[in-house]
């Protein structure tokens, strides 16, 4: 299996596996600037795939990370690119339906991808 492919799937099953620790909690639920929800869920899911992605050294877009101005990033000829927890607003009303999306993105081709459904 090629390296990227397992460090993104680690990623997404431990990430999952931290998700499904909080499911069945009361947690709190915040609202980002946009007015979508934020849960310690998707903080800690972001924390555990940042800690997997950063030693590939590959720079990391993340929904739940400061967002780079197009500036900084328009000379990437990689990235990955990442939503820890999609779903948020489905993770909050415990239906199930949710994910964990991971993408290595090159020359602006997505090339790797991986989906995990914690809840099945």
């Amino acid at each position: 299996m090629k390296p990227n492919l397992s460090t993104a799937i680690q990623a997404a099953l431990r990430a999952g596996e931290e998700i499904l620790k909080i499911y069945d909690t009361n947690f709190k639920v915040a609202l980002k600037n946009d007015n979508t929800p934020l849960t310690i869920a998707d903080e800690n899911a972001n924390e555990i795939i940042m800690s997997f992605l950063r030693p590939t050294n590959i720079p990391i877009i993340s929904e739940e990370n400061r967002q780079l101005d197009y500036s900084e990033r328009q000379h990437w000829t990689r990235c990955w690119l990442v939503d820890p927890l999609d779903g948020t607003k489905e993770f909050v009303k415990r239906n199930g339906e949710f994910t964990v999306n991971i993408a290595l993105i090159e020359n602006g081709n997505p090339v790797l991808g991986v989906i995990y459904i914690p809840v099945s």
